[in-house]
């Protein structure tokens, strides 16, 4: 297929992806062992399927984003959503954070390993009680000399339990509302067990339900820097969003090919069923949606591929192609009558698999708050991974230095809020300050004094930015623009202050 976004180095490179599926990928063995063979991993790793997004310095291909999507896309079409999830668990969140946060050490003893195919890896966030709010984690890791010693549980956990290691998100602040971070946690150490979850789909990949007892992580297995770990999981949001997308894209394709295959052969009546005009134009219906949704898909790869913002595309792509993937399985079973709920027919697994994709990486409700933010509140934002908010001119509204000194006078005067709040602006000349707020009072100095109770960090065009409402606090935060030691004292400490006047 002709495309803009596709050379012939790429359509090369699809043709071999979908030979190599064809010839070892085994849906039916898999699937009935309720197991991916640690085999088929190597195989990935020897042929460079693994690190088709990684620079060659760490084994990858230095491959531009394209090839992802052609890998994805293929990986969808294997017809197996387990296998997917697993593989692109593995290679586009699980090492990735590793490959942009971690030491060259922890690339070396767990990207460069994973690339080839000699270790599994998962991504541990969600917890009984914290899906999409990553910040409501509770499972806490506490610093004892040269070690973490982290206690909690997780679930959904794809990988978790063959796995060899989990990027997992941590409380590491110094009570429950401190910042998250992500540790590595060797599958193996002791106090770290893991239960199989049985699932209506994605049966042949290992989803597991986690505890951590007191086991004990080395510092050194630490990505990027304590109470930073929100801040990576949320730029690492887009890529998830689209590996979600195009896996969905290639079972589509799947479900649709093994339906119009179907409708030419079974016949009713004394003719095809495929030449009743109530199949024909649902079928074709669902081709033109599904065009339609592969084109956004595209684009918001492009987008993200250009390092221009991609958050509203990402969402949408997400969105779009894994509401349409329920769709096309629910309508491509229909094909087959009584045989399409049949075990034995691959339309079923395609059916059943289909839909958690609207759950995973982001619920379809997530996705449409989003959207939602973005289109209809008017929230902003510039380039970026996650999205960053877009600056507004410097000669617009009142400087850094009058917003803080207009604080005590827009203090609604809580009696039984104590704080000392630290604002760190020095990254782009804005300066410093701390706020105390005690006995219904707020004062402002100049400077950074006294034990802070909560440290905010960021560019003071950004702070500017949410005090004059052009950007949220929550969505500079999501985006990393804006680092905070305690969110839950912060909001407080945002809500107890009245709106600025701006003019």
């Amino acid at each position: 297929m002709q495309s803009v976004y596709f050379s012939e180095d790429h359509h090369q490179f699809r043709e071999s992806v979908r030979q190599f599926f064809a010839a070892e990928a085994d849906p039916e063995a898999w699937e009935r062992a309720g197991r991916i063979p640690r085999e088929i991993w190597r195989k990935m790793g020897e042929l460079g399927y693994l690190g088709v997004n990684f620079p060659e310095r760490h084994g990858g291909s230095d491959a531009d984003f394209f090839y992802s999507v052609v890998f994805l896309e293929e990986l969808g079409r294997v017809g197996l959503g387990g296998f997917s999830a697993a593989v692109a668990v593995q290679q586009y969140m699980a090492t990735t954070h590793i490959y942009r946060f971690g030491g060259e050490d922890l690339k070396k003893r767990y990207l460069e390993p994973s690339i080839r195919g000699e270790l599994v890896g998962a991504l541990a966030i969600s917890e009984p009680d914290a899906g999409s709010d990553v910040a409501a984690i509770r499972t806490r890791a506490v610093r004892d000399g040269d070690s973490y010693v982290v206690n909690g549980a997780k679930v959904f956990i794809t990988n978790g339990v063959d796995g060899d290691f989990v990027t997992a998100a941590v409380k590491t602040g110094a009570d429950d509302s401190g910042g998250v971070s992500l540790l590595v946690i060797d599958r193996d150490t002791p106090g770290f067990s893991a239960t199989p979850m049985r699932k209506m789909g994605w049966r042949c990949s290992d989803t597991g339900e986690l505890t951590f007892e007191n086991v004990r992580v080395p510092v050194a297995n630490l990505i990027g820097e304590p109470n930073r770990g929100f801040h990576y999981i949320m730029q690492g949001f887009q890529l998830e969003r689209l590996a979600a997308a195009l896996t969905s894209l290639g079972g589509s394709d799947l479900s649709m090919a093994l339906a119009l295959d179907y409708i030419g052969q079974r016949r009713a009546f004394g003719r095809p069923i495929g030449k009743f005009q109530t199949i024909r134009h649902r079928l074709a219906d669902l081709a033109a949606e599904l065009e339609a949704a592969r084109q956004l898909v595209y684009h918001a790869c492009w987008r993200y591929s250009q390092g221009l913002d991609a958050t509203r595309e990402c969402a949408m792509a997400k969105l779009a192609a894994t509401e349409l993937g329920k769709t096309v399985a629910d309508a491509c079973l229909q094909c087959f009558g009584g045989y399409g709920y049949m075990e034995e027919y691959a339309i079923a697994r395609l059916y059943r698999d289909a839909r958690v994709a609207t759950i995973v990486g982001g619920t379809s409700e997530i996705m449409r708050e989003i959207i939602a933010k973005i289109d209809i509140d008017g929230v902003r934002y510039g380039a970026g991974d996650a999205g960053e908010p877009a600056a507004a001119s410097a000669d617009e509204g009142p400087a850094l230095v009058d917003i803080f000194r207009s604080l005590p006078d827009r203090y609604r005067g809580d009696a039984d809020l104590a704080m000392l709040v630290h604002f760190n602006f020095e990254q782009d000349g804005g300066g410093a300050y701390t706020v105390s707020i005690h006995d219904g009072a707020c004062k402002v100095a100049e400077g950074l004094t006294g034990e802070a109770d909560c440290a905010v960090t960021a560019a003071g065009s950004v702070y500017r930015d949410i005090e004059l409402g052009r950007t949220s606090p929550e969505t500079a935060y999501m985006t990393g623009k804006l680092q905070v030691s305690n969110i839950p004292l912060v909001m407080r400490f945002i809500k107890s202050f009245k709106k600025l006047d701006a003019t």
